[in-house]
């Protein structure tokens, strides 16, 4: 299992950190404190959002971990219409409090990715998981699973960002992307599963197993 492999602050963040730091620098030494004080308030804000803490892995070698930090809304039978086939979804809501990398689930390939773009739901509406703008992953595991992890842009999410492509060998935990200010992810999985997470759960990303794989 490689090592974490990215600084404790999502580089995607670097520039919107630098920014909003800058700004509020600025407006305190023209202005003052006072007049400063919200826009450090933002800064702040803007610092947590992109926070990216490594986070130990399971070592269950049928685990499907959770792929994002935040709360179930989903569980259900349903149809995966990434791959055409029943599965069984289950949705991970990430609030703006929440950490946003997005990690594998599984261990595999990634054999195909699809970008649609879409609309800004909120994400933790069900119609989201179709209409909204959203990058599917298709990972296929060593014993041939095929498992689909969906990144879902939310009400305020203007940017889905995913450093992984088609050959790719994707790791249990392995950082693949990134979803700026509140979103969603998908994960349909073999009807088969045994699920271990209910909606309301609090989920963490790597850490929270939400099913196990048959066979």
């Amino acid at each position: 299992m490689s090592s974490y492999p990215h600084p404790i602050i999502a580089r995607e963040g670097w520039l919107h950190i630098a920014i909003a730091f800058s700004v509020a620098l600025l407006v305190q030494l023209t202005f003052g404190w006072l007049w400063a004080l919200p826009f450090w308030l933002v800064a702040l804000f803007v610092l947590q959002f992109f926070r990216d803490p490594p986070r130990a892995i399971p070592l269950q070698a049928n685990a499907v971990l959770a792929p994002a930090d935040g709360r179930i809304v989903a569980v259900e039978k349903t149809h995966d219409p990434f791959l055409n086939r029943d599965a069984v979804k289950v949705s991970v809501f990430m609030n703006v409090f929440n950490v946003h990398s997005n990690r594998s689930p599984v261990d595999g390939v990634l054999r195909d990715r699809w970008y649609f773009p879409g609309k800004f739901l909120n994400a933790s509406l069900s119609k989201a998981s179709l209409e909204n703008e959203r990058n599917a992953l298709w990972i296929k595991t060593e014993k041939g699973v095929d498992v689909t992890c969906v990144q879902v842009a939310g009400l305020i999410a203007k940017r889905i960002l995913c450093d992984s492509k088609p050959g790719d060998h994707l790791s249990r935990g392995q950082r693949f992307g990134f979803i700026r200010f509140g979103s969603r992810v998908d994960v349909y999985l073999p009807p088969e599963t045994k699920i271990n997470v209910n909606i309301g759960d609090k989920v963490y990303a790597t850490l929270t197993i939400l099913g196990e794989l048959r066979g």
